[in-house]
């Protein structure tokens, strides 16, 4: 029994009236604990479990204690053995409020009390502990309390277990923030309960039995927290010093792997050197003999960045690639093609066998660095002629095969006008004027005129690490495909060349144009010719085949239809067909078509009906009019127009 003796300090009065020290609480709450945790445990609700109920209970109980003095509640509790004995009314008070604080739904929007939490403390690994089990009896009252509400609930175990009158059980609620303790009395009134129950060992949260928690789950857990704990032991240890482009400032992100190749693939003393003249001897001619030039081959510290960016672009990094390109790293060493200064900027030139990587950072540090990465896997001596070295102020510098014996720059837009000679230091071309990329903007079409040992051909820049290679012909004929250089081929691409702004940026390997057919205007104004020229890729799929149409006089030829990934205009299947709405000097509208060499008739159906022998068709029309286009080749085959 609570004694004055038993607190270490008796409660002093005030005007305000008792007030309670922490250290009277604490004898309080250690003298009545396992009372304080059974009506803790008896006023949270049911539907928490029994587990989880006990460790709730305790935890509310062990929080009950103040932190500072605070005023006495009223009233304090009459009970034998505890009468008078402010420190235990204050400790209950709060056992009482926090677990009918327990038992609120949480509400959206609103912080959730401390109460509504699962308890952080006490815990025990492994174990599940929960009360001893009763029979029918306190079943049966476990289930009567569960029905009720909470403040009811509280109501019936002061009742019952701690013997208040209704008076104070009254003011105990209100005490603990119950809205309507009159309410909480009278749902009470009609749920009774079987009092001395409440003091029997299976609502007893003190004395309990411990089973062990899911052992399987739980050792998967443990496995999975050990191997997460290995891993970002693994990434830390592996976090390399700053100087080489890891840091946090640096270029290139952390590395995320160590392994042989990895490791051989950032080292630049590992980096593939060919001689200068592997090319004349080797079976291949492609990227794969170029030498490695540039007055930066022996710069360690800026090939090492460059190869680390490859591997880990950071963040800071502008990375771009072309269509259908893997950006990832090398598998192992690559080749170094070129490192050397280039326009205020240091540049390095790498492949790998599958794709051409150009790192370009600042002379003055590495903030701003760009990675770009380019598809060749297939390149042949044609396609192997150049790469980007770099673009600035609208001019672009190019990095020439070692088998390139001279440069020249010419407009595609004047065939007569001739190529300019270009000086050629360590295979890098001087800036040449970049073609017009812009809509509305193309008066000229800058290209690069290459010569070697096998003839002489041109490239154009599209916007990418790779220039695209320019030819003119029937695809798939003998001698096709050539290079765009002779007079006959130069005025066929003329009235086209800014046509390959539509290409720009799609990974494009090379562009041919072939004048598929001549059509007299039926105006007598001359003869109009009808040109597709098909863009072909790296990646093999997503090549664009466009049809024009350019009238005698006139400056562009108009784009009349475009498809993509068909066969037509290509090596596979060179036939096409397009139409075109024309209208004439005397303003008469009229639908011209015509097919490729092969083609045996026309005819247009829809908006515009008609037909003709032989490949040409000319029909009047209405404006606006369309028409659906049926070729028949010689073979007995059909052909759609090109849509």
């Amino acid at each position: 029994m609570p004694s004055q003796d038993a607190a270490p300090h008796p409660a002093p009065s005030s005007p305000a009236g008792p007030v309670v020290e922490v250290e009277r609480a604490e004898a309080a709450l250690t003298e009545h604990y396992p009372r304080l945790v059974r009506i803790a445990y008896l006023v949270l609700p049911p539907g928490t479990g029994r587990g989880r109920r006990v460790l709730t209970a305790h935890s509310l109980t062990q929080r009950a204690l103040p932190r500072t003095r605070v005023p006495a509640p009223v009233p304090p509790s009459r009970s034998a053995g505890r009468d008078g004995d402010p420190g235990y009314a204050l400790v209950r008070l709060r056992v009482v409020r926090t677990a009918l604080e327990a038992g609120l739904p949480l509400r959206r929007g609103a912080w959730p009390k401390r109460a509504q939490l699962p308890p952080l403390l006490p815990q025990v690994w492994g174990l599940k502990l929960f009360p001893h089990p009763g029979g029918a009896d306190g079943l049966a009252l476990d289930q009567r309390l569960a029905a009720l509400s909470g403040p009811a609930r509280a109501a019936c175990v002061l009742r019952g277990l701690e013997r208040l009158p209704d008076g104070d059980v009254r003011e105990v609620l209100a005490a603990a923030g119950v809205a309507d303790p009159d309410a909480a009395l009278a749902e009470a009134d009609r749920a009774p309960a079987a009092h001395d129950l409440l003091d029997s060992p299976e609502f007893d949260p003190c004395a309990l039995q411990a089973r062990p928690t899911d052992l399987l789950r739980r050792r998967r857990h443990l496995n999975a927290v050990l191997v997460a704990g290995a891993a970002l032991a693994v990434c830390g240890a592996l976090l390399s010093p700053a100087g080489d482009g890891r840091g946090p400032g640096g270029a290139a992100a952390p590395p995320y792997a160590r392994n042989p190749a990895a490791r051989a693939a950032l080292d630049p003393g590992e980096l593939t050197r060919v001689s200068p003249t592997a090319w004349k001897t080797s079976a291949r001619v492609d990227f794969s003999v170029w030498p490695a030039r540039g007055g930066l081959t022996g710069d360690t510290a800026l090939l090492r960045r460059a190869l680390a960016v490859w591997a880990r672009p950071g963040g800071s990094v502008q990375v771009s690639a072309t269509p259908g390109t893997p950006s990832g790293g090398p598998a192992g060493p690559p080749q170094l093609l070129y490192a050397g200064a280039v326009d205020g900027a240091r540049v390095v030139v790498l492949h790998d066998g599958l794709r051409i990587a150009r790192y370009a950072e600042p002379a003055d540090g590495t903030r701003g660095a760009v990675l770009d990465l380019a598809r060749v896997d297939g390149a042949d001596r044609a396609g192997a002629s150049a790469v980007v070295l770099s673009r600035t102020d609208g001019d672009v510098r190019y990095l020439t095969a070692p088998w390139v014996r001279g440069a020249g720059e010419r407009d595609l837009r004047a065939p007569g006008s001739g190529a300019t000679d270009l000086t050629l230091t360590d295979g890098v071309t001087p800036p040449l004027a970049g073609p017009a990329l812009e809509p509305g903007s193309c008066s000229s079409w800058n290209v690069l005129q290459l010569t070697d040992g096998t003839g002489t051909r041109l490239v154009t820049d599209l916007g990418e690490l790779v220039p695209a290679r320019l030819t003119a012909g029937r695809p798939g004929a003998t001698g096709a495909g050539g290079a765009a250089s002779g007079a006959e081929t130069l005025r066929t691409w003329a009235p086209f060349a800014c046509s390959l702004s539509a290409v720009r940026s799609a990974g494009v390997r090379s562009v041919n144009a072939w004048a598929f057919a001549e059509q007299p205007l039926p105006d007598a104004s001359g003869s109009a010719a009808w040109v597709c020229t098909r863009a072909e890729t790296w990646r093999g799929g997503g090549a664009r085949v466009l049809a024009q149409f350019h009238t005698p006089g006139g400056r562009f030829g108009a784009v009349t239809a475009e498809a993509e990934d068909v066969p037509a205009c290509g090596a596979r299947r060179p036939q096409v067909l397009a139409g075109v709405l024309w209208k004439s000097a005397a303003g008469a509208w009229y639908l011209l078509a015509a097919g490729s060499p092969g083609v045996a008739s026309v005819g247009a159906t829809g908006g515009v009906e008609g037909a003709a022998r032989g490949r040409l068709l000319t029909v009047r029309a209405e404006r606006g009019a369309r028409a659906d286009l049926k070729g028949t080749l010689e073979d007995g085959r059909s052909i759609s127009g090109l849509r």
